[in-house]
């Protein structure tokens, strides 16, 4: 997994009300650079990973001997790893909202 994120701003000189046309897809997440943009790719590459070992499994079960027992753990181990990884992002992400919102205002 690689999560790369370029920077992204926002034009400093911003009056109230008016917002530049770009900013409103920077905030929806529609440029390539985005937060939302990176967390779709890394959950992409998760799947496909838990994808690749269950394929790899499969071929194991039916004697492939083309597929070597040895590659199918690793790519099992990849897929376990890259599943806690996503799952420990998404529980630090559901803890900030949560103390985000019972922030007194």
């Amino acid at each position: 997994m690689d999560l790369r994120l370029s920077p992204t701003t926002l034009p400093s000189t911003v009056r109230p009300g008016l917002v530049p046309k770009n900013a409103a897809a920077q905030i929806a997440g529609n440029t390539p650079g985005s937060f939302s943009g990176a967390l779709k790719s890394a959950l992409g590459e998760v799947s496909a990973a838990q994808n690749e070992a269950t394929r790899l499994q499969r071929e194991v079960q039916l004697d492939n001997p083309k597929v070597s027992l040895e590659e199918t753990m690793v790519a099992i181990q990849k897929a376990q790893i890259g599943f806690q990884a996503t799952l420990h992002v998404r529980n630090r992400m559901v803890q900030a909202y949560t103390d985000i919102m019972n922030m007194q205002v």
